[in-house]
């Protein structure tokens, strides 16, 4: 055989076979990440995830995911430590970031689009006023385009129920003046908080936040009875995140006044 057709196989050969192992090394750090996930060491995920996107920067989970725990670590940064609060908005920042890398690599699916619309969302509510109705608008269009792709997904739900409740709160004074100020004002409304995040419960009904979060709206809506019901849901459900005990806390905190406004 031609010694330069040899070493053209052997190259090849060589090729392939580190391929193989950089796929190899990213499914074995995305296999740790789902692990450490799955037992609430969200530190120990988010490193796995993003030795996974180190491996294959091709990875359209590793990038999803990665974002997830980027905000997952956010959520949970102890922002009265010292730095806590930078800590805290590069972790949002940093997951926007894969957010973006994740939708770019596939637009087609979920994931992608639902986690972009959670870590905008995160990073939103350290910013003024002004850019957070600007980001609004973005947030929401990449919650329907997740629900779109997929209607039973019970996160996107839930982040289109917030969505119009943070909306609606805006009252109509303050949406006329601030209109002026920062243009136009997207609108929402409490009902329609309500029927979301109510889809949200149909579709996955052990999540706790999903109660709790519907509990807080039909708050809004003098509807207190309601939200004692689904307070008391949130704290009855067994805890299956990172944060459920902390929301399990806050539901307990809260139905006392759901309770006493219901009598």
């Amino acid at each position: 055989m031609n010694k330069r057709i040899i070493l053209a196989v052997v190259a090849a050969f060589f090729v392939l076979a580190a391929g193989f192992a950089l796929a190899q090394t990213a499914d074995e750090n995305l296999k740790k990440g789902d692990d450490f996930y799955a037992q609430h060491k969200d530190a120990e995920a988010l490193e796995a995830y993003l030795a996974a996107v180190q491996a294959d920067p091709n990875s359209y989970e590793a990038a999803w995911k990665a974002c997830r725990s980027m905000i997952d670590n956010g959520d949970l940064a102890d922002v009265n430590a010292k730095g806590g609060e930078e800590k805290q908005k590069k972790f949002y920042k940093d997951s926007e970031t894969y957010g973006r890398k994740a939708v770019a690599l596939n637009p087609n699916d979920t994931w992608g689009h639902f986690y972009l619309s959670a870590a905008l969302g995160k990073y939103a509510l350290l910013l003024g006023k002004k850019e957070q109705i600007a980001i609004s608008r973005e947030i929401k269009a990449e919650i329907e385009k997740a629900i779109q792709i997929d209607p039973n997904n019970d996160l996107a739900y839930h982040a289109l129920g917030r969505w119009h409740r943070r909306v609606a709160e805006i009252g109509g004074a303050t949406r006329f003046f601030g209109s002026i100020l920062f243009g136009s004002i997207p609108k929402g409304t409490f009902e329609e908080a309500a029927a979301a995040l109510k889809k949200a419960t149909e579709l996955k009904p052990d999540f706790v936040e999903h109660h709790l979060e519907l509990a807080r709206t039909y708050m809004e809506m003098d509807k207190y009875k309601e939200a004692a019901d689904e307070f008391q849901k949130a704290i009855d459900l067994p805890a299956t995140t990172s944060k459920d005990p902390d929301y399990k806390k806050e539901a307990a905190d809260e139905i006392v006044k759901a309770k006493r406004k219901a009598k």
